[in-house]
């Protein structure tokens, strides 16, 4: 077994047959998801051998960002509130009055948003290990 470290938390590796004397080997498919294994291989590597783990590339700050959004907007639905009252908390500064709220912007964003979310919390979450594909 071996403990790692990443990011300050600890994570048990247990791997079969491993001899401390010996180095250890990754197997890779070669598929579209080749290049996001190789990304997890590296910073699995650095965390190995108490380097500093590079960042994940494949979760860009914006990406990150939106993440969190759409969970806010999902867990907001699920506790029963309106699109115009999560755009309220989303978005305080924008104008969310009755009169304008059916032609405005925001009110769709919210509605991708909550759609997005619920699409995470089915499974879609996975999509994150992933690098974003134009064919997506």
């Amino acid at each position: 077994m071996i403990r790692l470290a990443l990011r300050g938390e600890p994570y048990d590796v247990v791997l079969t047959d491993a001899d401390d004397g010996r180095p250890l080997g990754a197997f890779v498919m070669f598929d579209e998801l080749t290049l996001d294994r190789l990304i997890a291989i590296e910073r699995l590597w650095h965390a190995m051998f108490g380097k500093r783990v590079p960042p994940d590339p494949r979760l860009t700050p914006q990406r990150r960002h939106r993440a969190r959004l759409m969970l806010r907007v999902f867990d907001a639905r699920v506790a029963g509130a309106s699109y115009r009252k999560i755009a309220e908390q989303i978005f305080p500064k924008l104008k969310h009055d009755a009169a304008t709220w059916d032609e405005n912007p925001v009110r769709v964003t919210i509605a991708r948003l909550a759609r997005d979310g619920m699409s995470y919390v089915r499974g879609g979450y996975r999509t994150l290990l992933r690098r974003p594909r134009r064919s997506r």
